[in-house]
């Protein structure tokens, strides 16, 4: 079956669009995250991806050229740790379709094999069913509760913590050490 969705790096060119569906997807996001809703919140929160360390992506429909979500590549690290953690949301319009499965997937895959990272997380507030159950599509394990995790909605958070490492044949990335 062809790809329902297409990954594309998130620009300060999707700042309209970005504001917009995330103001229409407030009630989805609520309380389980706080994404930019003005231009000047998007540009600030855009410096988080100015040094590499993370990543962002649209999540765009293929039939339509929508955003449908948005996956980041959290605090990549290397050296013996390779690794990363995944946020994620999807935007009201097309939320439930499935595409956010699909795009997380195309993430993972461009961080298992372009990355070269061997593993992922996601951590997630524990009423947060819809996202719990899109890590367990995707194959992730549950690993445990981290009380406090996030400051999020004027609070620290509980999440629980799921995880994914590269599926086998795997290749380092160079700056993994060999001893």
């Amino acid at each position: 079956m062809p790809a329902r969705v297409a990954l594309h790096p998130l620009t300060p060119a999707d700042q309209d669009e970005f504001c917009s569906l995330v103001a229409a997807s407030a009630e989805l996001h609520t309380p389980w995250m706080q994404l930019p809703a003005t231009p000047e919140a998007f540009r600030l929160w855009m410096r988080r991806f100015d040094d590499g360390a993370n990543l962002g992506f649209l999540i765009r429909a293929r039939e339509t050229g929508a955003a449908v979500g948005l996956v980041n590549i959290n605090s990549i690290i290397r050296g013996r740790y390779q690794g990363a953690s995944l946020g994620y949301a999807a935007f009201a319009p097309s939320a439930g379709r499935g595409h956010m499965t699909e795009g997380v997937g195309l993430v993972m895959r461009h961080a298992f094999e372009e990355l070269r990272l061997h593993r992922l997380e996601a951590n997630i507030q524990p009423g947060n069913t819809a996202s719990l159950a899109l890590v367990r599509r995707l194959g992730f394990r549950y690993e445990g509760l981290s009380p406090d995790y996030l400051y999020i909605d004027g609070a620290w958070r509980d999440h629980e913590r799921w995880a994914r490492t590269a599926p086998a044949p795997w290749t380092p990335d160079p700056t993994l050490p060999d001893i």
